[in-house]
């Protein structure tokens, strides 16, 4: 499947170096709206290059488009790859507005195109493994999920120094402007709709704690650097979401059930450890193991990926399955209406800072299936066993529960 990139941003350095785990896509070129971006780009990966946009679009050996550009011409950029009969893969997100998003995902549709939206980590081997545990009820009936987006103090750290592979800085004014909560919380959304299906309802709260971030140019826009969301399922389990940049880091997430706690501590992470937790009774007093038993990942990914980051995720996973997805003639597993849904959501998030209410969401989509690693049957395995805990460590976790 030939593709091409638009957008030679700071994030554009993360698909070129996952691309290479991907031979059945072939980059056709790239391109930017700055001129001397798009050649150091191309230069730095020896990689073609279109000279305009409107070069990529007229070029029919294209058949899906990467938009990679700032969230805030998204929408733009994908309207004209579409209707150049062109499939799209966005970065997050689809659109800043739902209005925008809706559009693009009525114009694929009528014209027989995908759209899909990143991030595409919900296909890794972290979320798969949690998934196919949730499928095997290994912690009963789930009632309550705790999901943290923090990244801690990003604007105490020295990100005028981030600079990407290719010499890129970090673009911290539009982050900023942004921010987090539309750049960050699709991470686990698109896990827990994946997991839960679609949601019912968000309730969130939202707000700009350090308006000018200390930025040596000023901000145009207040966006939120800190979020919480409780997201109510129609399967009728809960979610609280919290996403920001002032709280220390934490990308932890447990899925609380009626027979134990399922986490992860990082979700940025392909193969972080997933681990489950059990409630211990001792005669009157119940309360959670500190062991935590490890849950096998379902496979290992290989070599780590081999670019400077503070994670390790293929960022190519989700063109490849779109790009799958089209030549197998079936829906793809991140499908223009699981990309809307989640959209949706992250936008009444993000929102909440004007409208902190409960908001009711008005779009859904069908499931999506597991990757083909991780269906149902393809392999067996024991049901974990807590390790047990010699009478020592007992008397001394009994000791400081309250009588």
């Amino acid at each position: 499947m030939r593709i091409a990139i638009v957008g030679c941003g700071f994030v554009a350095d993360y698909y070129l170096k996952t691309l290479q785990r991907h031979p059945e896509l072939k980059l056709m070129g790239v391109m930017d709206r700055v001129p001397e971006r798009a050649e150091r780009f191309s230069e730095y990966h020896s990689v073609p290059r279109y000279d305009t946009f409107d070069d990529l679009l007229k070029d029919p050996d294209v058949d899906i488009v990467l938009n990679l550009t700032n969230p805030r011409s998204h929408y733009q950029v994908s309207r004209d790859c579409l209707a150049a009969g062109k499939h799209v893969y966005s970065e997050k997100p689809l659109a800043m507005d739902m209005a925008d998003a809706t559009e693009l995902v009525e114009l694929a549709e009528r014209r027989g195109l995908l759209i899909a939206s990143a991030p595409c980590s919900v296909l890794g081997e972290t979320a798969q493994t949690v998934w196919r545990a949730l499928r095997e009820n290994r912690i009963g009936n789930v009632r309550l999920v705790y999901a943290e987006m923090d990244d801690g103090l990003v604007h105490k750290m020295p990100y005028q120094k981030w600079v990407s592979e290719s010499g890129v800085p970090w673009p911290y004014k539009d982050e900023f402007e942004v921010g987090c909560t539309l750049e960050h919380a699709g991470y686990y959304v698109t896990w827990l709709t994946a997991f839960f299906g679609p949601a019912e309802s968000v309730t969130a709260f939202s707000s700009c704690l350090i308006p000018d971030k200390e930025t040596n140019v000023p901000l145009a826009v207040n966006a939120p650097d800190f979020s919480v969301a409780c997201i109510k399922f129609a399967s009728g389990v809960v979610a609280r979401l919290t996403c920001g940049i002032v709280a220390p880091h934490d990308h932890g997430l447990r899925i609380i059930g009626d027979d134990g706690v399922l986490g992860i501590h990082d979700c940025w992470y392909y193969e972080d450890p997933v681990y489950i937790q059990r409630m211990v009774t001792l005669r009157r007093k119940a309360f959670m193991s500190p062991i935590k038993q490890r849950y096998p990942l379902l496979r290992k990914g290989g070599k780590r990926f081999n670019y400077k980051g503070s994670q390790q995720m293929d960022f190519a996973r989700g063109v490849a399955e779109m790009a799958a997805a089209i030549a197998e003639g079936r829906p793809c597993r991140l499908s223009p209406r699981f990309s809307l849904h989640n959209n949706e959501i992250v936008l009444a998030i993000q929102n909440a800072m004007e409208t902190s209410r409960t908001y009711r969401l008005t779009t859904t989509f069908e499931p999506i299936a597991p990757m083909p690693w991780a269906s149902d049957g393809v392999e067996t395995r024991e049901q974990p066993q807590l390790e047990p805990m010699s009478t020592a460590k007992v008397a001394a976790l009994t000791s400081r529960i309250p009588q």
